[in-house]
């Protein structure tokens, strides 16, 4: 696969998982198929960079850090946003949840928040990592 149709199937994987992020906890099997499909988004970017380091390609590298930086970043802010509004009305802190789920969008899909920000970090390391050892 070439690194420009994983960038692609990341981008579907990304539109589904926000799209699913809105759906209501599930029991049972889907709520397993859910986590799955959460822990399957981190693949494609994962393959992006193995591909990379054999290439040396700079710019993969620093699309994927740059990308798993600001999803990280911006759930950091929206989540202390969410924390300090609570008093707020109940419309704003639906906005800032409907924006959280698009945002880091595998993170409500797959159900366990740390897992989700555990492997965007990891993402994240790898990327930096490799940009690091190609200077």
């Amino acid at each position: 696969m070439t690194k420009r149709i994983l960038l692609f199937s990341w981008a579907g994987m990304f539109i589904l998982c926000a799209g699913l992020g809105f759906i209501p906890r599930t029991a049972g099997f889907g709520d397993y198929l859910l986590i799955g499909l959460g822990v399957a988004f981190f693949l494609p970017p994962a393959a992006v960079l193995f591909l990379s380091r054999k290439d040396g390609d700079r710019a993969a590298v620093t699309l994927v850090r740059n990308l798993s930086a600001a999803s990280l970043g911006l759930t950091l802010v929206l989540i202390t946003l969410s924390v300090l509004t609570f008093a707020a009305p109940e419309a704003l802190g639906n906005i800032l949840y409907a924006v959280l789920v698009m945002v880091s969008a595998p993170m409500m899909c797959c159900r366990y928040w740390v897992l989700s920000l555990f492997l965007w970090a990891c993402l994240l390391l790898t990327a930096q990592s490799l940009l690091k050892k190609t200077k």
